[in-house]
């Protein structure tokens, strides 16, 4: 312990080291500067006024080395910039000093000594400065990369502070800012530039790294990262040692980064308001959107969530990250947490849920999703997410459940697959089915990023694995959101809901798949070893996604939440079609008398 904080950096520590240095080197460049004037035989009336002169000289000298801020200068940062500054140190010392001693302050003292320790005095303090750098530019192994911090804040001097401490693999050169009012200023001895002189500062130090902080690091990313590219820059790193739950100082930028959008329309207050002190219960609670609508809930202060999953290890995931993060309200009977391993198609057991429970919303996140699968598995995705869904809302209504949210899809709006007919048909009876004192609402969205199934967790394996990348189509595209925008925009559209709307998210704009497959290409940096192969649509998929047919109904308080025109269908001949449906052989041509706008897609 003792032997740490002894030997860990700190500025005190290098300064105390530099003036030593400094000292000792001035001292023996005097002695041999007298040496070599006098060709190592010093008559001995020179001698006499030796400590004199090194007090005087050494002094001055420290005194200039400290005005130009070279005892800031880390040792591994030590460039010509700073050689350059060496040299004019040593020119305002040893010129006061050679002032001094003309006006005989030295008595008797050879002028010519001083112009010899003047150049030997510049090449060992300067040798001594640069050697750390040319050993660890010539150590691979140990070696940091030259860097540029995007960003002139408390993160960045955070970063110049680990790279002192080696915590990254990075020695930054230089600060990047576009505010004119940090421009010209230092952060722990760098110096801040503007943005307009990034192209020079890589190419005059030959830079490609760059890391941003959290203030570059905000969406939308794009953009820089295709500058940053265009300008030479490789690699490129996000700063996350200020985060909460950081694992590590720095991490890769991510398609998910490069993807997500400014966060709009959060409504804290609203979300708090309708989540706090309430008892919650999630279905699909281990899925993408619903272990995110838990963690939501439970940030947001709720009393008592219920997780329904019928995924014993999905359960098994969300409890124990339960677990860890609320350790004092861990998972169980008479806890924050209950989990319940309980399928939806069981409506006995869900009926009696709902009874013990006696939850105040209803998130109802479990569905079939993955089109292909429910392509060839027809049956058992009508069942799980019509049939299902329907006991979900039935026991909801029966039990009073003042709020049931539904989680819909964009493949519901002209579907052309199993899937997208079966959440529609989810809608249809959500906004027919008589709620008595129960408010539901569907809220309809597009893909997440990460989500399980989803093609950025596909990519990156083929990635991995060397390639190609499989795209079904060159012009396929998809409207992306992020896990938690999307679950947090779900539930302020549930607080908003007065019962029967479909709510509709704004997902940005849409993104074309091989587009998506180039950038993540070239964030591995191997869009030169892998080729992108066009496989062709699959069962059920189409080219590209609605989230609305025309205009919407009308607008909310929140620009990224709008609500669809209603659909009235007579809830008793919905049922009575669904019952055809199930007893149904050709469940299409029967999903298609109930869901008129759809056009299956078997390819």
């Amino acid at each position: 312990m003792l032997r740490s904080i002894v030997f860990r950096p700190s500025n005190t520590k290098r300064i105390i080291f530099f003036v030593i240095i400094d000292i000792l080197i001035s001292y023996f460049t005097l002695i041999l500067s007298y040496d070599l004037r006098f060709s190592f035989q010093v008559p001995l009336e020179f001698k006499s006024n030796v400590v004199l002169v090194f007090c005087s000289l050494i002094l001055l000298k420290i005194l200039a080395l400290a005005a130009l801020k070279l005892y800031l200068v880390p040792w591994r940062f030590f460039g010509l910039l700073e050689a350059l500054r060496l040299f004019y140190a040593h020119i305002v010392a040893y010129g006061i000093f050679y002032g001094i001693a003309l006006l005989g302050c030295f008595g008797d003292f050879p002028l010519s000594v001083v112009a010899i320790d003047f150049v030997i005095s510049n090449i060992l303090i300067g040798a001594i400065r640069i050697s750390k750098r040319i050993y660890l530019e010539n150590s691979p192994k140990n070696s940091p990369k030259p860097a540029l911090i995007f960003g002139a804040n408390t993160q960045a001097s955070a970063l110049i502070k680990a790279a002192l401490n080696s915590e990254i693999p990075f020695y930054p050169l230089a600060i990047i800012e576009d505010d004119e009012k940090e421009v010209g200023n230092y952060i722990s001895n760098l110096k801040v530039y503007h943005s307009s002189m990034l192209k020079e500062l890589i190419q005059k130090h030959k830079i490609k790294s760059a890391i941003l902080t959290r203030d570059f690091a905000k969406p939308p990313l794009k953009d820089l990262f295709d500058a940053l590219r265009q300008v030479g820059i490789e690699e490129i790193k996000i700063a996350t040692m200020l985060q909460d739950n950081a694992q590590e100082p720095l991490k890769d930028i991510s398609i998910e980064d490069l993807l997500s959008r400014p966060v709009k329309d959060l409504d804290k207050a609203t979300l708090r308001s309708f989540l706090k002190d309430k008892r919650i219960l999630i279905t699909g609670a281990g899925g993408s959107i619903g272990s995110e609508i838990v963690r939501q809930c439970a940030e947001f202060g709720a009393k008592r969530l219920v997780l329904v999953e019928h995924s014993e290890f999905n359960l098994y995931a969300i409890s124990e990250e339960l677990n860890q993060k609320y350790p004092q309200k861990s998972v169980n009977a008479e806890s924050l947490f209950r989990p319940c391993l309980l399928n939806i198609l069981e409506k006995e057991a869900l009926k009696q849920l709902l009874e013990e429970e006696k939850p105040d919303i209803i998130v109802h996140a479990a569905a079939y999703k993955h089109v292909p699968l429910c392509e060839y598995n027809q049956k058992s995705a009508i069942e799980n997410n019509i049939i299902g869904s329907k006991n979900v809302l039935d026991c909801a209504i029966e039990s009073h459940v003042s709020k049931i949210v539904v989680i819909s899809t964009d493949k519901a709006v002209r579907p052309t697959n199993v899937m997208g007919a079966t959440k529609r048909v989810v809608e249809l009876y959500a906004q027919n089915v008589d709620s008595k004192s129960s408010e539901i609402v569907a809220v309809r969205f597009g893909n997440v990023l990460g989500s399980s199934g989803s093609v950025v967790p596909k990519f990156k394996a083929q990635i991995q694995n060397g390639g190609p990348i499989t795209v079904t189509h060159p012009d396929i595209t998809r409207y992306f959101m992020l896990i938690p925008e999307a679950c947090q925009l779900v539930l302020q559209a549930g607080a908003i809901a007065k019962g029967g709307e479909i709510f509709i998210l704004d997902m940005g704009e849409p993104v074309k798949i091989v587009d998506l497959a180039k950038n993540m290409l070239r964030l591995y940096g191997k869009e030169n070893e892998i080729e992108i192969a066009f496989s062709g649509l699959r069962p059920g998929e189409k080219l590209y996604e609605e989230l609305l047919i025309g205009e919407s109904e009308r607008k909310t308080q929140y620009s990224s939440i709008q609500v669809a025109h209603p659909t009235h269908y007579d809830i008793d001949k919905l049922n009575a079609d669904i019952q055809s449906l199930l007893e149904s052989e050709d469940k299409i041509t029967k999903l298609k008398e109930i869901v008129v706008e759809f056009n299956h897609n078997a390819h």
